[in-house]
């Protein structure tokens, strides 16, 4: 590995450079990161996932930026521009932001009103001025560069493109950007402005109408959103700091004198910032905003996503699933203890007496013929009543009556992945089973949805789509892994994200399994086609196979370190089973004595915590959960009303709730505690549990103002809310604007395109 790297890194990261170097060596052999993270322990100094990732992140950008200077480099020597001065400043360059300036001189670039002077002759002129700023005359040394046939009529014509060269040249100087970048970063501000005849078009914009916000502090959710109407073409957005702040800053770097020549590198130097230098550092502050928002989204929505799907799981229980609905009847599903459907039919609950009756009659009938122990009720439209219906029906107090959130249940009903499950079943069928899956096991049916389609981001689709994917896989993949798979009966989708899988592999276990049987023993894996030790080495200690022919094979401990557990029992004159089973035994065990040169403590540790509770689900225990009855519509809402709630959504500015009326409320920041709280996460998470109290109702937008705090204001607060649950969360309101601008920068904005050239 490159040891400027891991210089770089251990600094940034703040870890040894050995940890850096181990990482690096394990991640370039082909290792993942729950792998490294899980079992190796001793290599990488215990480093967790997050530290981890970041050092493959970081080499990653490390690369892409040295590419990049092989990239410069390479131009340079092609067109001859390279000398050793040049080629020592590219080579020292440690940012992108750094190399570019460098190369930005020599970039080849379209024809702009410096390169015209210059093919004028008027270059040398532009040297007179800056150079003799105090002495020259610049008036009169124009006239030596008056030629018609060049098209320079006067000297006015001549001072002019002398002045376009010094522009060009202020705009390209290091120093300057580096100045200017400072100067955006401090004190840039983001404006915006609704676009002409766009007000009644645009209103869900409205709170950005004539809006502004310092760049250094605006909140991601609010950038994105301002971004948003920008990209639908209801706002127009700026970012520019104070023009008087930095025309001076640009005038100590470039004016050396006084008299007519430094009153000319003077107007060069405002042209240059006023059509130049601004609109390109303001092009860079846009990108670095945004990619800092991006960051905040994606960490919020890898929040959330992590949450929903380690949240609790039924188990394995025979489940009865329901797909309410008014019009089409409600679809009913029987699924076994492995998920397997049994049986569907059509209900209709909600029309007349006898259509009631005889769904009444169904539903009974198929929790005796099934054995049902669960019964799944989708929360979309109908849910409540539906689940009324079914709680009035008498069931035996042995069979749980469960609301599921069903958010992308009807994009995975259409999918590739449903179709190949269900070919022969329509969608509705297909959207009953994912409800029923769901409830049995979140995270076995969530990942066969793109997490962008599951409901719980802020503004995915408007972040950078490779950072957020990298992102949600990592989380998808840490969840899996961090959860365990059991082998026989996994789906392809969730083999997938097992380290070292991949679909292909995943594709070819179920293929071997569908085949052959049920795998008996870990080292079974090795006989699946393309499946070699490296693979079998990253993904093993993640599989579980219940009853398999090895006790440890339904434990999170490795099969390298199974003979560790052979010697463990025999010095103990026992049994691995016995290990499992008594912890008395378990007790004598010297950690000490196993020891080596490539195991230590770490994973003697985590082997002797798994043979305490081997294959144990290391999410919380299930608890049934069940929303205010009588509570149905938002309708039935009154402020004052104390309900029970699950938080779907956390957000920059709040959580949203679903208290059970098929229209989420939004808790506030504001109103999530009695004290103050800057980050939601910190008092909420996705899938929580909690207790709420309405504040305010408008049934007109359907938005509902709720309240976690101990004695809220009734009605005082602003009801705010999403839109359908499809939706997702609307731009949230911003706080007091800060003050406005006096220069009309939006008509200069919008003459832009026919000044700059």
């Amino acid at each position: 590995m490159n040891e400027a790297y891991i210089s770089k890194i251990s600094r940034e990261l703040n870890i040894q450079p050995r940890q850096v170097i181990a990482t690096g060596k394990l991640l370039a052999e082909g290792a993942t990161v729950p792998f490294i993270s899980r079992y190796r322990k001793e290599a990488t100094g215990m480093l967790d996932e997050v530290a981890i990732a970041g050092i493959r992140d970081r080499l990653a950008d490390l690369v892409a930026l040295d590419q990049r200077r092989e990239s410069i480099l390479k131009s340079l020597e092609e067109r001859s521009l390279l000398t050793d001065q040049l080629k020592a400043a590219v080579g020292k360059a440690e940012t992108l932001n750094e190399l570019e300036d460098i190369y930005l001189p020599y970039r080849p670039k379209r024809r702009t009103r410096a390169i015209i002077a210059r093919e004028q002759g008027l270059e040398p002129l532009a040297d007179l001025i800056f150079t003799g700023q105090s002495t020259v005359d610049p008036l009169a040394e124009a006239k030596a560069f008056v030629s018609v046939e060049k098209g320079v009529e006067n000297e006015e014509k001549a001072l002019a493109g002398a002045r376009d060269i010094i522009a060009e040249r202020v705009s390209e100087d290091q120093q300057a950007r580096a100045t200017m970048r400072e100067l955006y970063a401090k004190k840039a501000i983001v404006r915006s402005r609704v676009m002409t005849d766009k007000v009644e078009e645009g209103a869900k914009f409205k709170d950005y109408f004539d809006w502004s916000e310092p760049v250094a502090t605006i909140p991601s959710h609010r950038l994105l959103a301002i971004r948003r109407g920008e990209t639908e073409g209801f706002l127009m957005m700026r970012i520019t700091p104070p023009e008087e702040e930095a025309v001076p800053l640009l005038e100590q770097l470039f004016l050396k004198g006084r008299g007519p020549a430094a009153e000319q590198v003077r107007l060069a130097v405002q042209d240059s910032y006023k059509r130049l230098l601004g609109f390109s550092i303001e092009a860079e502050t846009r990108i670095e905003s945004k990619k800092k928002a991006d960051e905040e989204a994606i960490r919020v929505f890898a929040d959330n996503i992590r949450e929903l799907l380690l949240a609790p799981a039924l188990g394995q229980k025979n489940v009865m699933a329901i797909d309410p609905g008014f019009r089409t009847g409600c679809k009913v599903v029987c699924l076994d203890k492995q998920g397997k459907l049994l049986f569907n039919e059509v209900i209709y609950p909600s029309q007349s007496d006898y259509r009631v009756k005889e769904a009444a009659d169904i539903v009974k009938a198929l929790c005796v013929k099934y054995q049902i122990e669960a019964v799944a009720i989708g929360n979309g439209t109908a849910g409540r009543e539906t689940e009324t219906f079914v709680r009035a029906l008498g069931l035996p107090k042995t069979i749980t009556t469960v609301m599921v959130n069903e958010s992308g249940a009807s994009i995975y009903s259409a999918s590739d992945v449903a179709r190949e499950e269900f070919p022969n079943h329509d969608i509705t069928v297909r959207g009953a089973v994912s409800i029923g899956r769901r409830l049995m096991d979140p995270l076995a049916e969530l990942v066969k949805l793109d997490p962008k389609s599951i409901g719980v981001g802020q503004y995915q689709h408007d972040v950078e789509q490779t950072a957020l994917k990298r992102s949600l896989d990592d989380v998808v993949m840490s969840c899996v892994n961090g959860v365990g798979v059991e082998l026989n009966t996994a789906s392809k989708q969730l083999l997938t994200y097992v380290s070292g899988l991949g679909p292909q592999l995943a594709a070819n276990i179920v293929s071997f399994r569908d085949q052959n049987g049920p795998f008996r023993s870990r080292q079974d894996l090795l006989k699946v086609p393309r499946l070699g030790p490296k693979a079998f080495e990253q993904a093993a200690g993640f599989l579980r196979i219940r009853d398999g022919e090895h006790p440890l094979d339904t434990s999170a401990v490795h099969p390298e370190s199974y003979g560790i557990v052979d010697a463990m029992a025999k010095d103990l004159s026992c049994t691995v089973k016995d290990l499992l089973r008594d912890p008395v035994i378990r007790q004598k065990i010297n950690l000490s004595k196993y020891v080596s040169e490539t195991v230590g403590l770490p994973t003697l540790t985590d082997i002797v915590s798994e043979l305490a509770k081997p294959g144990r689900d290391p999410r919380e225990k299930f608890e049934v959960f069940s929303f205010q009855q009588g509570v149905e519509k938002i309708e039935d809402l009154k402020p004052g009303m104390k309900l029970p709630g699950i938080v779907t959504n956390v957000t920059a500015f709040g959580a949203f709730v679903d208290i059970g009326v098929h229209q989420d409320g939004l808790v506030h920041v504001s109103q999530l505690a009695d004290r103050f709280v800057k980050n939601p996460a910190e008092v909420v998470k996705v899938q929580q549990k909690v207790q709420v109290t309405v504040t305010e109702v408008d049934i007109p937008r359907k938005r509902i103002a709720l309240s976690m705090r101990a004695n809220p204001e009734i009605g005082s607060e602003k009801a705010s809310s999403t839109g359908p649950r499809s939706a997702g969360p609307r731009p949230a309101a911003p706080p007091k604007a800060a003050p406005k601008p006096t220069n009309d920068w939006f008509s200069a904005a919008m003459d832009k395109a026919k000044n700059r050239k």
